[in-house]
């Protein structure tokens, strides 16, 4: 399976500069090889593994505590812009696509 990278990369938003296409598309081309080389092991008769580190989860109750928390006033505190109660952060989507 070839991959195209400049439909791949159009989708997805990314200008590519001069070069950067082919590198990429050996890149992909070494990645597919080797999940086809590991598509050809026999694991009819292995295990699935999902956790290797055997670290078991800790649950606890989802129980609000408001006392570890921070008031509106105190989390925008340190804020350098806010309006009406709320972070003002600068654009990061661009309306052109």
């Amino acid at each position: 399976m070839k991959v195209n990278v400049l439909h791949l990369a159009k989708l997805v938003n990314m200008p590519l500069k001069p070069g950067e296409s082919e590198k990429l598309q050996a890149g992909f081309d070494s990645t597919l090889k080797a999940v086809d080389e590991l598509k050809k092991l026999p694991t009819a008769k292995t295990k699935s593994t999902f956790q290797v580190t055997k670290l078991q989860n800790v649950w606890r109750e989802d129980i609000p505590q408001p006392e570890r928390g921070f008031t509106q006033k105190q989390a925008l505190s340190q804020a350098k812009k806010t309006y009406q109660g709320y972070f003002l952060v600068p654009r990061v989507i661009d309306d052109e696509a």
